[in-house]
């Protein structure tokens, strides 16, 4: 189902310099929540998983800008403090009520995580060519940027994207949607650096197991094209002052903008 505005709009806000990989998706589930996100800006209050995402990343961002020696499992737990001081501000813990239960909860999930990261990989052996890399290209007149936690150089000097996760392991039945977001990290990293990874490594932290999948050029080119095409309805949208509504039941249910929708005539589905 698609669902338009009952009169077109004027955006007072510019649109986005460039598209992100994660906002891609965003367009792709949705052109409104691309819309509400992205061009009108409009806030999304942090989850527990968001919070706990951010926790995590910052140990593993501190962990790998250590020296390969130093990085044991004692350095990644010293890192937990500073985490609970940069990540968890006092507007975080308020938007998810982060009171001492949760708060000891979140601790005792990232200590888990830690023991199971160090059994799923030695970071010490690691040989990364940079840590929260930030990338920006212009494909095809499409402005790209993205944020890699890790490009590794494997033992036999190919590139290798790494991806943290702390949610749960994906379907398989769904691995398309589940390295959609690497695999456009690829086409980053070959137009930035001149060289194509050859693999994508996704680490899913909270359960000590990664999945990996190599990155072919029909793929990433299939990825290049997708971006392309979503940034120019970006652009007509925009320019239209339209960005339809796509409502159901699975783009709905963890979107932060369903009672805004709602309030705007867009029939969203129970949850």
């Amino acid at each position: 189902m698609v669902v338009a505005y009952p009169d077109a709009m004027t955006f007072e806000q510019p649109l986005p310099k460039s598209l992100s990989p994660s906002r891609l998706a965003d367009f792709q589930t949705c052109p409104r929540r691309y819309q509400h996100a992205s061009v009108e800006r409009i806030p999304q209050p942090a989850s527990y998983a968001t919070a706990k995402g951010r926790f995590v990343h910052y140990i593993f961002e501190q962990l790998m800008k250590l020296e390969a020696p130093a990085r044991s499992i004692d350095a990644a737990r010293s890192f937990i403090e500073p985490a609970r001081q940069e990540v968890l501000t006092a507007q975080v813990r308020e938007e998810i009520g982060l009171d001492d239960d949760a708060e000891a909860r979140l601790l005792s999930e990232t200590q888990v995580i830690l023991e199971r990261y160090f059994v799923l990989e030695d970071p010490r052996t690691v040989n990364s060519e940079g840590i929260e890399m930030r990338i920006a290209v212009t494909v095809d007149d499409t402005p790209l940027f993205g944020i890699l936690d890790r490009l590794d150089r494997d033992d036999d000097g190919n590139l290798v994207i790494v991806d943290y996760k702390t949610g749960s392991l994906p379907n398989r039945d769904y691995d398309s949607q589940t390295f959609a977001n690497a695999e456009l990290y690829a086409v980053l990293c070959e137009q930035k650096l001149g060289e194509r990874p050859t693999r994508i490594r996704l680490l899913y932290v909270a359960h000590g197991e990664a999945i990996e999948r190599p990155v072919s050029e029909p793929v990433i080119r299939a990825r290049a094209d997708a971006a392309t095409s979503a940034w120019a309805k970006i652009n007509r949208y925009y320019a239209d002052g339209e960005f339809p509504a796509t409502p159901s039941r699975n783009a709905c249910r963890f979107c932060a903008y369903t009672e805004l929708c709602r309030s705007r005539g867009v029939p969203v589905p129970p949850r």
